[in-house]
């Protein structure tokens, strides 16, 4: 049994967290724990929230009766989410635009 835990419109960008989840797609449960509790990035501490929910979700179903040893990470995903646009001002009246992007997480675990 799959269970799921997902994280929507995080102020990080997609292409940071994908370099964190690379790190750590299919690995055991309690190793990815440890190795994101380890990792300098911003990225890694909202990996290791969501990866947490999933393991909480997986304590409340009946039927997930696994030993958190066993458990990896099948999949985890990291889609683009809406973008923020603004603009800095430039010399002699022009503007730059300034793209602030987010991300959605999901973490399958089973």
């Amino acid at each position: 049994m799959d269970i799921t835990s997902r994280c929507n419109s995080v102020k990080h960008s997609p292409k940071k967290l994908r370099k964190v989840a690379n790190c750590v797609r299919g690995l055991n449960v309690n190793k990815a724990l440890s190795s994101l509790r380890h990792m300098d990035e911003k990225g890694a501490q909202i990996i290791e929230n969501t990866l947490s929910s999933a393991i909480a979700n997986a304590g409340n179903t009946e039927n997930f009766d696994k030993d958190m040893n066993e458990v990896i990470i099948k999949t985890i995903t990291v889609d683009e989410g809406p973008s923020q646009k603004r603009f800095r001002a430039r010399a002699q009246g022009r503007a730059n635009k300034i793209i602030k992007r987010t991300s959605h997480l999901k973490i399958v675990i089973g």
